[in-house]
């Protein structure tokens, strides 16, 4: 038996139509087709793990809600696409609730419907399998950081740009949207360096406060302002043999760059309050959500410090443009949190899946992470479902649209939202959009999460 082919299950008591479907699913190659005309029959051969069951709602011996249950308790896994003779909205909707991947009804466009929905699935199964590879790869080839996770192609050149600064002492820019990982890039290339033995020290730029801040770098001398009752070794000297990584650089105060540029090109520090120089051997690495270029342009930033801290540039990509990192990295934050806070791994449902990949990430991979560490609390069960996943809602399509895409981009994005806030109801989001659910069916069809 090919291992690649799909095992769909089709449960279905009227001999005419249960072959019309095992028909119709059996013109497609890849797909094992095998019927059961009973819940009970069903019931035995689950051990066989099917990867998809069509089951008729009304069987004679078996309640279609019950079923629906001894199913996805004996393999969570697998997806049920639920087929009755009425549409019944509110009963759609409860079995959606409970596990069932759609809920069709017996009519004229049943062929359609039908092998639309199971391509849908195995779409998202062939995702799910590539998701599972690219974390096995991530762990094997990526070992940089704990918290640096990614194999997207714009995510790439991170890391090999990464590699190269771990190999030789030079500065290094980090450049990046809020929240992109700048601090965990930073923390990669010093823990993999020729310094990892020495200290590493992070510090915020803009969190420190105009009259505190030189004092915070080049450290004080005791006596030197009120409050100073003891000397105090600043964050140059507390890095030395380490790393100093100066997050949002671009917010530093002028007047303070021009001392930075001074202890940049002779190595040493005067801590305030005295005139004794103090030697210092760190390597630099700058982070900023800012163009240093348009700063300095601006008269912002200083164009001699701007040079002396030019060096290997790395620019982040924010998190919308990475594809299948965000689910990476979802799961990477959701099996931390689970082991910090000794609580259940749970998974993410294809729908919870789906919802974050058509989210736009105002607040990048900073976002996701709170995002998913609530979402694994919110859940009720072992699996994250698309409504423990809490997005603002009011500004979902305003974020949508606040990026350049084509029509037919845009389109996917709202069909998808709304198919979201409708638990998967493709009628309920067909009426709400003022669409026909052919419209969907083929858009689910042609690609099943939005790029």
């Amino acid at each position: 038996m090919n291992n690649d082919r799909i095992k769909i299950f089709v449960v279905e008591d009227d001999e005419w139509y249960r072959e019309f479907i095992s028909y119709t699913l059996s013109l497609v190659p890849e797909y094992e087709v095998r019927t059961f005309s009973t819940g009970k029959d069903l019931i035995k051969a689950l051990q066989e793990h099917p990867d998809l069951v069509t089951l008729d709602f009304r069987l004679p011996d078996s309640d279609g809600s019950e079923l629906l249950n001894k199913i996805k308790e004996f393999n969570h896994s697998t997806e049920v696409i639920i087929i009755s003779e009425q549409e019944n909205i509110a009963t759609a909707i409860d079995l959606l609730k409970a596990g069932a991947y759609d809920y069709l009804v017996k009519s004229k466009e049943i062929r359609e419907l039908l092998l639309n929905t199971v391509s849908h699935v195995v779409k998202n199964r062939q995702m799910q399998k590539r998701i599972n590879h690219l974390e096995k790869e991530v762990d094997k080839k990526y070992n940089f950081s704990a918290n640096l996770v990614g194999n997207s192609e714009v995510f790439k050149p991170v890391f090999e740009l990464i590699e190269k600064a771990t190999r030789a002492n030079i500065n290094v820019v980090i450049t990046g949207e809020t929240g992109t990982g700048k601090e965990e890039v930073a923390k990669a290339i010093h823990f993999n360096s020729t310094v990892k033995n020495g200290p590493y020290v992070g510090v915020n730029v803009a969190a420190i406060p105009k009259e505190l801040a030189e004092s915070e770098l080049f450290g004080h001398d005791k006596g030197a302002f009120t409050g100073a009752v003891a000397a105090r070794a600043g964050k140059f000297e507390e890095a030395k043999d380490g790393t100093l990584f100066l997050d949002e650089i671009g917010d530093l105060d002028l007047a303070l760059q021009a001392k930075l540029l001074r202890v940049l090109q002779e190595k040493e520090v005067v801590r305030v309050g005295t005139n004794k120089s103090i030697k210092t051997n760190c390597r630099i690495i700058v982070a900023t959500n800012k163009n240093l270029q348009d700063e300095v342009k601006a008269g912002h930033f200083r164009e001699d410090l701007y040079y002396r801290l030019y060096g290997l540039q790395i620019k982040l990509p924010p998190l919308r443009e990475r594809g299948n990192d965000i689910i990476l990295l979802a799961k990477h934050f959701i099996k931390k949190f689970s082991n910090e806070n000794k609580i259940e791994l749970k998974k993410i449902a294809p729908d919870a899946q789906q919802k974050l990949m058509a989210y736009h990430f105002p607040g990048n991979v900073r976002e996701l992470k709170s995002l998913v560490e609530l979402a694994a609390v919110m859940a009720n069960t072992d699996e994250i479902r698309s409504e423990d996943i809490l997005l603002d809602e009011e500004n979902v399509l305003a974020e949508m649209l606040s990026t350049e895409l084509t029509l037919e981009e845009y389109n996917r994005k709202i069909i998808f939202h709304y198919l979201q806030k409708c638990n998967n109801n493709v009628v309920q989001a067909a009426e709400k959009l003022g669409i026909g659910k052919s419209t969907i069916y083929r858009m689910l069809k042609k690609e099943t999460v939005p790029e």
